[in-house]
């Protein structure tokens, strides 16, 4: 008896797309436009992060020209999870570059400038946000203002190198106050998020309330790395014993994601459990694996984190409202961001004083936000009070355009007090350089 496939080509038709289909289009065409967005950036003598960021902005806006499916990407569940994956392992991949050693040995030089870099911006974009949306709750200003505290790690780093400055004194204290910065920033943002999260339940927070949340996040840090530098080099000889490829990848990957959720079960943001995990990592906990001749953990992480990563920088940019610039109130608040951002980490500079260290180098080398500020403004997209966004697009594309001009402006701006410090010789010290 003859089967006729008709119905089966019909049934196929009417079905719904396959979303696995769907799914590797959108992976195939967001890490395409991630890889081109970076060679044009790094070609323009820009990170690429910067042209990553760029592009994801082009695709989130094609749907103003009626490409609809571009611009319903990024609410895709399965691209959000990646992307969300992405920035935990930034985060850890970041933690990977110091040690708790390397944080122990910046010098109070280096903490006072992070003090200075968290404390002058929070106030500047507080400000901002109560001169131009007094209408607003008190939560959209205390975020505003923690979006500003940030210091790109990476960024700062890589300019430095490439201008050969690395090893200068002014280096050592921007990059050890850029990573306390971060550490203190992502406190300050648990403490806002916590704020937030109670407002939503009608709880009030009083001032024990406060220093409860300061605590507990403080705590899960102090906690985190004394307990991690403890058990980690246990956890990696037990490791050591199972036999089979990825072992080392995988363990410190089971590490890091742990962190991440007791993070986010206390109430944290889960960067900062992989924070914590990337900085109790240190070379001689695995050194069983390299002394069999695997690779160091930094050059594993390394294809997973140029996987996932650029998706988290695209999908950002694609929640990048340009229509929102429409409205003077939202171009008004770029600006002001931007120039609070800049001005505020000046603040750093007093840093320097007492010192032969240049003031200029080290007030620029603190503007740019970079990665971590894209953090903290997705971040402020999920907080809600009684089922209202804290931030709205318009606020969001805001703190995203003060990223990119804070990125944009830190080579050229710290190139040229580089090389002003060159042409004019420093000062009889007045107090030892700080040591690294």
């Amino acid at each position: 008896m003859p089967v006729s496939v008709l119905p089966l080509v019909e049934a196929a038709a009417a079905s719904p797309p396959d979303h696995g289909l769907t799914l590797a289009l959108a992976l195939a065409l967001i890490l395409t436009a991630a890889r081109l967005g970076g060679h044009v950036a790094e070609r323009l003598g820009q990170p690429a992060v910067l042209g990553e960021l760029l592009a994801g902005v082009l695709l989130g806006n094609l749907t103003h020209l009626g490409f609809g499916w571009f611009g319903s990407l990024a609410q895709d569940p399965v691209i959000d999870g990646l992307a969300r994956i992405g920035v935990i392992v930034l985060l850890f991949e970041v933690g990977l570059e110091s040690t708790v050693g390397d944080m122990a040995r910046v010098g109070v030089r280096s903490l006072v400038v992070a003090v200075l870099g968290v404390v002058a911006p929070w106030v500047l974009g507080w400000g901002v946000g109560v001169l131009l949306f007094p209408q607003h709750s008190s939560y959209m200003h205390l975020y505003l203002g923690a979006t500003l505290t940030a210091t790109s790690v990476g960024i700062t780093a890589r300019v430095l190198r490439d201008l050969g400055a690395s090893q200068s004194g002014e280096a050592r204290v921007i990059l050890g106050a850029a990573v306390i910065d971060d550490v203190l920033g992502l406190v300050i943002l648990a403490v806002v998020g916590s704020f937030i999260q109670a407002a939503n339940l009608d709880a009030s927070v009083s001032l024990a309330g406060v220093a409860w949340i300061l605590g507990k996040a403080l705590l899960f840090l102090g906690g985190a790395l004394w307990l991690g530098l403890r058990l980690s080099p246990q956890l990696f000889r037990v490791a050591a014993r199972l036999r089979g490829p990825g072992v080392l990848l995988a363990t410190a990957m089971v590490l890091c994601f742990t962190l991440a959720a007791v993070a986010a079960a206390i109430g944290l943001a889960p960067i900062v459990g992989a924070y914590a995990a990337g900085l109790v990592l240190e070379r001689v906990h695995y050194q069983a694996f390299t002394e069999r001749g695997e690779t160091d953990l930094e050059h594993l992480v390394k294809p997973v984190s140029t996987l996932l990563v650029p998706i988290f920088f695209v999908v950002m940019g694609m929640q990048v409202d340009l229509a929102a610039f429409g409205q003077a109130s939202a171009l008004g608040l770029a600006l002001l961001l931007t120039v609070a951002a800049v001005i505020g980490k000046q603040a750093c500079a007093l840093g320097a004083l007492g010192s032969d260290l240049d003031p200029a180098t080290i007030g620029l080398g603190m503007i740019p936000r970079g990665e971590v500020g894209l953090i903290f403004a997705n971040l402020g997209l999920a907080m809600v009070v009684h089922g209202e966004k804290i931030v709205d697009s318009s606020i969001y594309s805001a703190v995203v355009v003060m990223v990119l001009l804070t990125t944009v402006l830190t080579p050229p701006a710290l190139q040229w007090a580089l090389r002003r410090r060159r042409r004019t010789p420093p000062a009889a010290a007045t107090t030892p350089e700080p040591s690294a």
